[in-house]
């Protein structure tokens, strides 16, 4: 899967999330913008998960319609430290042949 990580998440985590294609929000040039701007600029580019701690995007964005899925992060902040518990489980998803469909948001863990 082609992920991106947004830029609340620490550049790093992309080294943990193995045997995916992962780049960060800076790296893509796309750092300061706004999440419904980002996620349109992930869809031109073929992304196909956006990875974000924003725990309130589905309130925030419709994302019916979109092209990309949404998996949010539960960590008690976001350093490496904290967020590396979910990263088994991000994994899981992500390797588990269930399909993550466009516009749905997925709680990891939940």
């Amino acid at each position: 899967m082609k992920l991106l990580i947004d830029e609340c998440l620490p550049r790093n985590l992309k080294n943990h999330i193995t045997g995916h294609e992962c780049s960060t929000v800076p790296e893509a040039g796309w750092a300061g913008k706004k999440n419904g701007e980002l996620l349109s600029l992930a869809e031109r580019a073929g992304f196909q998960i956006f990875l974000t701690l924003d725990r309130g995007i589905e309130y925030e964005q419709n994302l019916k319609g979109r092209e990309i899925a949404v998996i949010c992060l539960s960590a008690k902040s976001n350093r490496l430290s904290d967020i590396m518990p979910g990263v088994p489980p991000l994994l899981a998803v992500l390797n588990s042949g269930i399909a993550v469909r466009p516009g749905q948001v997925i709680r990891v863990p939940d």
